[in-house]
């Protein structure tokens, strides 16, 4: 551990004692192996004024819901300190009157809430208190002999508690355990299975104290834990694996998940150990994790629809040993998996939850490890990571949890993803909550969007083997594919039959058809393992109602139709949807040029604004109207439709 403070950053935030709280906290919050996705929690006693203008002595500590790597002055719940010391002599409180007490206590009503561990800070004698699940720390606690270790490690100005459950429980722990205690003594708290509490009336002394003590930790898992040098990743990935993989655990989860798979050479030598199965089930690095990984991960070494089945079982059965009345099962769907011979697996309803998923599991696969080589992985007990899982208070975090979004979960390819309807089906897919792969032969693809949940690749789709790379990189960043948007298409130039060109002939068959059958070829052995999968194909108007001059385009576009209808009869028994959509008059695309529109009108004696809306209801369609149509036909409204042609035109009187 390298201290990050900063003098000049350090006098940037010198004006109040929150200010110097709210900058140690995010230094404490850029160390991953200090805390992990919100992990851990900071605090500082500090006087503030109250509505009657009266001086009031506060524990602003860290709010729920906030990390300490992002956090802000708004992210601490001023809590009265008077109401802290007279929580912390009950001999006994309920965790949910102890949230109910912290919440009135709470000076600001606008605050989030106080973190549940705000009486233990409050007890702490000193003005800034630092708490982190430092993984050194709780590796060697994790071992036969770890609270002794830790104690030789650290030293006596270091107090060792065994765990206690987080809450008022520990609150009264701490109370108890230091009463008789000279704190003048203490630099910090170890709590076993748990973390590090370091405390000061100095800031940056607490901070470097933190770091100071888990160095310690860190040296000592150097030089008596030191993991061998990992080798290469394997050459291949098992692609059609991985989708069936997160087909089942979808399934069982009742929605659909993304699935990271962790390909790096550390993830799956872990994998690969001959012990995985058995050291992985024995629990998690710190029960704080089990919200987010469950208790063990799951172990695939064969068809992953049994495996998943299994796994799901034994959780039942778990749950069933430990259930309290009132108390409802959590999902019983694996949140991470051990694959021999590929690696790691996290999952998630979208890129985030996954992502917390997989960086747990990386921590926890090398603490792991690390405590094998020390006399073995030793954890709580089953009974006591139950008590964690369904904590009263992580059941009410559950139950007000944010709606998912409408398509949270799934994974879609879009072509021609740089510009018009591409770009905005890509955007709306997104926005709707699923992962998407974005697709386009233009170099401005790349970077175009800049958010997690787009891939952004570079793909000519009359390149079979640069298609069907996109293809499998799409399922190797979101582990499957749900929903293909065969969008990439040409506009050839307006030429009569007898002056139609040989060149724009074979260039608009092989862009918007050939390469949408090369597409979907690629796409079909992922779709069938997809979650209520479709692919939509973008055909036009020109389809039911041809134009003079358009032969290329419209005899394209009319065997892009047929192709996706034959799809559709092909599919429907795996599943899988295909229907075509035919816009006409889309003008915000790059297709049409303001010389290809003002030809086009010419064509029909009539002015560009009058082009723009010679349908029936006069109306203009634009990019993110037929984007809005994408997302439905993706959705459960048209879960039972296929092999339809859906117009999106404002009304044309040839085609009705």
């Amino acid at each position: 551990m390298r201290s990050r403070w900063d003098e000049d950053e350090a006098r940037r935030h010198a004006g109040s004692r929150l200010a110097m709280r709210v900058y140690t906290s995010r230094l404490l919050g850029q160390e991953p192996d200090l805390v992990l996705h919100g992990g851990g929690n900071t605090s500082v006693k500090a006087v503030a004024t109250n509505l009657f203008g009266e001086a009031e002595e506060v524990l602003y500590v860290k709010g729920s819901g906030w990390d300490l790597a992002t956090i802000e002055a708004g992210g601490f719940a001023p809590v009265r300190m008077e109401v802290l010391r007279k929580l912390a002599r009950l001999e006994a409180l309920t965790d949910g009157a102890m949230v109910r007490a912290l919440r009135s206590a709470t000076l600001d009503p606008g605050a989030p809430p106080p973190s549940v561990e705000a009486i233990l800070h409050a007890i702490v004698p000193y003005r800034y208190v630092d708490h982190t699940h430092a993984d050194a720390v709780v590796t060697l606690t994790n071992t036969p002999f770890g609270t002794g270790l830790v104690r030789e490690l650290l030293g006596e100005r270091v107090l060792v508690l065994p765990y206690v459950m987080p809450g008022f429980m520990l609150a009264r722990h701490v109370f108890l355990a230091t009463r008789e205690l000279d704190w003048h003594k203490l630099d910090a708290m170890v709590l076993a299975h748990h973390g590090v509490f370091t405390f000061s009336d100095d800031a940056r002394e607490s901070y470097e104290r933190m770091l100071e003590l888990v160095t310690a930790a860190e040296d000592h898992l150097a030089r008596h834990a030191r993991l061998p040098a990992a080798g290469p990743a394997p050459a291949a990935t098992d692609l059609l694996g991985l989708a069936r993989l997160r087909r089942a655990v979808s399934r069982c989860r009742g929605g659909a998940q993304l699935a990271l798979l962790d390909r790096t050479p550390e993830a799956v030598a872990f994998a690969g150990r001959a012990d995985a199965r058995e050291i992985s089930g024995r629990g998690p690095l710190t029960p704080d994790h089990v919200i987010r990984t469950k208790r063990a991960p799951l172990f695939l070494d064969g068809d992953p629809d049994a495996a998943v089945a299994a796994f799901a079982e034994e959780y039942r059965a778990y749950f069933e040993r430990h259930a309290r009345p009132g108390v409802t099962c959590l999902h019983p769907a694996p949140c991470w998996a051990i694959w021999p011979g590929q690696g790691t697996v996290a999952f998630g309803a979208n890129l985030a939850e996954a992502g917390i998923a997989r960086d747990i599991g990386r921590h926890t696969a090398r603490a792991i490890q690390q405590a094998e080589l020390l006399g073995g992985w030793r954890v709580l007990s089953e009974a006591e990571v139950y008590e964690m899982e369904y904590w009263e208070l992580e059941q009410a975090k559950l139950r007000t949890g944010q709606k998912p979004l409408p398509l949270s979960g799934k994974v879609a390819l879009v072509t021609g993803a740089a510009s018009g309807i591409g770009r905005a089906c890509a955007e709306a897919l997104g926005a709707a909550g699923a992962g998407v792969a974005a697709l386009d032969v233009d170099p401005a693809i790349e970077g175009l969007f800049r958010r997690e949940a787009i891939l952004e690749l570079r793909c000519d789709v009359t390149d079979p083997a640069a298609v069907e790379g996109a293809v499998d990189a799409t399922v190797e960043r979101f582990g499957g594919l749900d929903l293909l948007v065969c969008n990439a298409g040409i506009l050839p130039p307006s030429e009569d039959l007898e002056a139609l060109r040989p060149e724009s002939w074979s260039r608009s068959l092989a862009v918007n058809l050939t390469g949408n059958l090369r597409l979907l070829q690629a796409a079909i052995p992922f779709l069938k393992l997809g979650l209520d999968a479709s692919a939509i194909l973008v055909a036009s108007k020109n389809v039911p109602a041809p134009g003079p001059g358009a032969a290329a385009y419209s005899v394209a576009k009319a065997g892009l139709t047929q192709l996706g209808r034959v799809a559709a009869l092909e599919l429907a028994p795996h599943g899988v949807r295909v229907n075509m959509l035919h816009p006409d008059a889309v003008y915000d695309t790059r297709l049409w040029t303001p010389e290809v529109l003002a030809q086009r009108a010419a064509r029909y004696g009539l002015t560009v604004d009058q082009y723009r809306t010679k349908n029936l209801l006069r109306t203009e369609i634009t990019s993110r109207d037929v984007a809005a149509l994408v997302c439905a036909l993706a959705g459960p409204a048209f879960s039972k439709t296929t092999g339809a042609q859906i117009p999106i035109d404002g009304g044309n009187d040839r085609v009705i």
